[in-house]
């Protein structure tokens, strides 16, 4: 196979902690007295952001941002055992690892994404973990991405970003890769998946 390389979201792509991360906004909207409606919450983070709605709530009740966020990833930590993978996550890194691909992680979760792949025993299939610590401009801005191209001379060509929401194929346009999402795109450079086992079919004609 030409050299391939993946750049994985986790929330909803490799990870499936949408429930755990529900909690986690709930309990923080709990302790600030803010009114929280479970479908609305997820509509919106899975539009936006985690990060946008806490920015628009603090905005709207006169709060610290930073003091939301903290209050969250702690909440957030806690529920670490909740969190398990997506179906096929550990086949599809594996098959991956074997056909030679080149795999990382550009996530909007902070440093405890680290101890989530390194309890789930997936640490091992990344070359390199980038979280919102990492000091790079959120997606969709291409700064992550044009770090990784840079660093492992990867060809955007044959670099693709693999999420489950429109911020992320709109991360791989912005950065001139590839994108394999779950959701429909008018990006030319989108492929559609329903499952995680659909995506070596993709390259099938290239081993």
């Amino acid at each position: 196979m030409k050299k391939t390389a993946f750049i994985w979201d986790l929330d909803g792509t490799l990870l499936d902690s949408y429930e755990a991360i529900l909690s986690g906004i709930e309990e923080t909207f709990g302790q600030f007295s803010i009114p929280y409606d479970k479908e609305k919450v997820r509509e919106f983070i899975l539009k936006f952001s985690v990060q946008d709605l806490l920015e628009q709530v603090a905005e709207e009740r006169k709060l610290d941002v930073e003091v939301l966020n903290q209050v969250r990833a702690q909440s957030l930590a806690e529920k670490n055992a909740q969190i398990v993978l997506m179906p096929g996550a550990r086949e599809v890194l594996t098959w991956a690892d074997e056909a030679g691909i080149m795999q990382f992680v550009y996530t909007h979760k902070g440093d405890n994404a680290f101890t989530i792949l390194r309890d789930l025993g997936l640490e091992c299939y990344f070359t390199e973990i980038l979280t919102n610590q990492s000091g790079f401009a959120r997606k969709p801005s291409p700064e992550a991405a044009t770090y990784l191209l840079d660093k492992y001379e990867l060809d955007p060509r044959t670099t693709y970003y693999l999420g489950d929401r429109t911020l992320d194929v709109k991360f791989a346009q912005n950065s001139g890769l590839q994108s394999i999402n779950f959701l429909e795109s008018t990006y030319e450079g989108n492929q559609r998946i329903q499952a995680l086992a659909d995506i070596p079919y993709i390259f099938e004609d290239e081993q």
